[in-house]
């Protein structure tokens, strides 16, 4: 059953769309994340879910009822912003029953809903304590609480972690993950950080210009991305292009002195394309023309920067300590069965 169905939906801000009929189904239960770069219209489409955009056509259904016009009230769902908005005045319970008590629901129910919310979110030692008094992550902790509480059908997150430092940031992705997995509860989760959806999500739908480029499970999107977007988007470093094309049956590039099988159809002769590799793919020898520019050292992994004689740069995921200064020239191996081939014109993936 579908927690949350999007058929066909639109918006426009007077005469410029800026979301052009999407198509979804979020399963119930699920964790999806809508990724992509600022301005895909990835927030517009959370809050249009969430009633506070107007849907300009299409449908939306919140398991099963069309909530399309409804009011944000009654569409069963509850919003977790980037900003904690709590109330300074009132304490970590008050805060986290106060759309309860302003809904006229019993004290003893407040209560009992607060105290679960508390004990879920480990907040019990903070319930009389004031948002002053609390770290970023513990105030985060009681703007889901108070959402919690709440017992909604959907659970909606817009960047709710980009305030908070690196380190907190991975503690509340756990946090948010496990309270997933105990509530059992739908959610959907709005960030720009593509570290956060391969992490969290059971499924992640990537965004570009108001319109989904590809939707699927975090690895489906990694191991089998349908375009170059998605390819550059999902992975982190990024996946690394350089440019080719097929002659002969064969793909050749300037940017190594080797020739790839060309093992699809689509890869017609004459055809210009991109090849792409993925950071892991590639493997690094002592002697070869590829010009190290910088070189991250980050413990057990080092990423290096590499210009090829092509003059096309490259990173390189390895176990090697390089010089952080570069210098010095090395070769590149990969098997050619982890290379993927776009189109040069279009960026749809040759397959």
């Amino acid at each position: 059953m579908s927690g949350v169905q999007l058929s066909r939906v639109t918006k426009d801000f007077g005469p410029v769309r800026v979301i052009h009929g999407v198509d979804l189904e979020v399963d119930q239960g699920e964790f999806c994340v809508f990724v992509g770069p600022s301005g895909c219209g990835k927030s517009t489409l959370l809050r249009m879910i969430a009633g506070l955009e107007e849907t300009s056509a299409g449908e939306i259904r919140i398991e099963a009822q069309d909530v399309t016009h409804a009011d944000p009230a009654d569409r069963g769902v509850a919003m977790v912003f980037q900003t904690y908005a709590l109330y300074p005045h009132m304490t970590v319970a008050q805060n986290m029953g106060f759309g309860l008590k302003m809904n006229g629901h019993p004290k003893a129910q407040i209560a009992a809903k607060v105290a679960e919310a508390a004990r879920i979110l480990k907040l019990d030692p903070l319930l009389d304590r004031k948002p002053a008094n609390l770290s970023g992550g513990q105030r985060q902790r009681v703007a889901i609480g108070r959402a919690i509480v709440r017992g909604p059908k959907v659970f909606l997150f817009d960047e709710p972690l980009s305030n908070l430092d690196a380190e907190l940031r991975v503690e509340m992705r756990a946090e948010i993950a496990r309270l997933h997995r105990e509530l059992g509860a739908t959610m959907i989760y709005v960030t720009h950080d593509q570290v956060e959806a391969m992490t969290m999500a059971d499924k992640i739908v990537v965004l570009r210009a108001g319109r989904i480029e590809q939707v699927g499970s975090p690895m489906r999107l990694y191991d089998d991305p349908d375009n170059r977007f998605v390819a550059g988007f999902i992975g982190s470093p990024a996946m690394n292009f350089v440019a080719g094309r097929v002659q002969g049956g064969q793909v050749v590039t300037a940017a190594f002195d080797a020739t790839l099988p060309a093992t699809s159809p689509a890869l017609t002769d004459g055809r210009a394309v991109e090849i792409g590799l993925r950071p892991d793919a590639l493997t690094l020898t002592a002697d070869g023309p590829f010009r190290v520019e910088l070189a991250e050292n980050l413990g057990g992994t080092t990423f290096a920067h590499l210009r090829a004689p092509s003059g096309e740069k490259l990173i390189v995921q390895t176990t090697q300590r390089l010089d952080p200064a570069g210098g010095g020239s090395v070769g590149l191996t990969f098997d050619p069965a982890h290379a993927f081939y776009f189109d040069a014109q279009t960026g749809q993936r040759l397959r």
